[in-house]
């Protein structure tokens, strides 16, 4: 990567010309170990098809994605989930923050974390929350971006192995949006 990657919005109309590339991006994290809701057991149809059944969520509403891309290829990803309850809509969830192992120690993560969050603070979410196994590259990550952490659950989520490991829980406060 000899520029900062171009990140992009994805859309329903743009998401299934992407889902290959999500795909692969996908295995890459379960290959490498991430626990992101998968088992080593993923196939590459299954990854596609979970990216594929996002698409009808894509909206301001329920879910927001973006890409990473150096020049043509996709090296990073991640979501933000609007809450909907009505109690709720001034929370978010980050989800799926991946990053090629090729992509890594560059800043994508950052980049794609700031641009999540620079989104839900435009659109009136106040409070941000996300989960990662502790101990990981993404925890410190976290910390470093000015997220708090909240506590940590033994044996939450099973990774990529089966193995029952903890996550750590984090919150991040965004001001209120003037206008």
């Amino acid at each position: 990567m000899t520029q900062a990657p171009t990140i992009t919005r994805l859309t329903p109309a743009s998401l299934p010309a992407a889902a290959p590339d999500l795909a692969a991006l996908l295995l890459d994290a379960v290959d490498d170990g991430a626990s992101v809701g998968f088992t080593s057991s993923l196939t590459s149809a299954q990854a596609e098809a979970w990216w594929r059944a996002l698409a009808p969520d894509l909206t301001d509403e329920r879910v927001v994605l973006w890409a990473a891309h150096d020049g043509g290829r996709l090296i990073g990803t991640v979501q933000l989930r609007l809450e909907t309850s009505p109690n709720g809509r001034h929370r978010a969830e980050m989800a799926k923050l991946l990053v090629h192992r090729t992509a890594r120690g560059r800043g994508v993560a950052r980049r794609l974390l700031a641009t999540a969050e620079a989104f839900a603070a435009e659109s009136g979410r106040t409070l941000l929350m996300l989960d990662t196994q502790t101990g990981s590259t993404a925890e410190s990550l976290y910390r470093t971006a000015g997220w708090s952490v909240l506590g940590t659950l033994p044996d939450y989520a099973a990774d990529p192995s089966g193995a029952l490991r903890p996550t750590t829980f984090f919150h991040k406060s965004l001001p209120v949006a003037s206008g």
